[in-house]
């Protein structure tokens, strides 16, 4: 005798009972979320099994999570525990996107109501005379959310290669040659200077094109700055600190001349979140017309 989760349900019933709509279960169909266990030849209708339920209603909690759907169909493919663990890290991503976009929208707020001079007068800005660098450097296009791991394997990969070239001669920095963010693509450039430019250009000969690394000679420059804690450098709040550097170099009648940067000076793993490990940078130069 067949046994209750044995029974057939039209669309109709099977939806009644899941508390779906049958134009969601059509959609879950067609996405390959749930199947129906059988669809006539004939007349094409769909006929789930009753154990289906909670498939259906396990389908419809997560997309009123947000999930993506490939990560729901994952979800319902795994087992229980895998599944929990599965649910558990795309929360976790979740709530670190909503903490980074909360922490966005109290940046933007004080913008738009006039109190970006508070958010400014956190930041000393200084300068500093940098002699003139041997660099080994990787180019790549990166937005915005897979700039922080590709800087710290970038720079992990230069200051390796440092050792074939004379070993590292000052700290590592990042340069922006265009704005990097959720819809722009930089580019941007590690860059770890080194002491021997002739072992340099020997160490990017041998690397062919694969990740654009190259050698280049980068004149002394004048550099303004603020110094920035581990915490300050997510985003937004380095964005404030790039604000704050620009608002100082018009102020004192200067003018850029070059591309900013990031300097990191300290050991980011050792660091905590309160501690300096980054200046935020701008070459400039006197403006003739001041």
């Amino acid at each position: 005798m067949a046994g209750v989760n044995d029974e057939l349900l039209t669309i109709g019933a099977f939806a009644a009972r899941a508390r779906l709509s049958a134009k969601a279960l059509r959609l879950y169909d067609r996405l390959g979320l749930l199947t129906p266990d059988r669809v006539d030849a004939a007349s094409g209708y769909r006929y789930y099994r009753a154990d289906q339920v909670e498939q259906a209603r396990l389908v419809a909690l997560l997309r009123q999570l947000d999930m993506p759907l490939a990560q729901v169909a994952a979800l319902v493919e795994a087992d229980g525990p895998d599944a929990a663990e599965l649910l558990a890290a795309y929360w976790t991503d979740v709530e670190t996107r909503i903490a980074g976009q909360r922490t966005l929208a109290e940046y933007l707020r004080a913008r738009l109501s006039g109190r970006s001079s508070e958010m400014y007068g956190k930041f000393v800005v200084e300068t500093v005379e940098v002699p003139q660098q041997v660099l080994i450097t990787e180019t790549r296009h990166t937005l915005a959310d897979e700039l922080p791991a590709w800087i710290g394997a970038s720079l992990g990969r230069l200051e390796a290669a440092a050792e074939e070239c004379g070993g590292v001669s000052a700290s590592p920095f990042v340069v922006y040659h265009s704005e990097v963010s959720t819809e722009s693509d930089g580019p941007a450039e590690s860059c770890v200077p080194v002491a021997d430019e002739a072992a340099a250009r020997a160490w990017a000969a041998r690397q062919g094109r694969t990740r654009q690394t190259a050698v280049r000679v980068e004149p002394a420059r004048r550099l303004a700055y603020t110094r920035i804690t581990k915490a300050q450098v997510a985003h937004p709040q380095i964005l404030a600190a790039f604000e704050a550097v620009e608002q100082w170099v018009a102020a004192e009648g200067l003018r850029f001349a070059g591309p900013c940067r990031e300097v990191y000076f300290a050991d980011w793993d050792a660091a905590g979140p309160e501690d300096a490990v980054c200046d935020v940078a701008f070459p400039v130069e006197r403006d003739p017309a001041q």
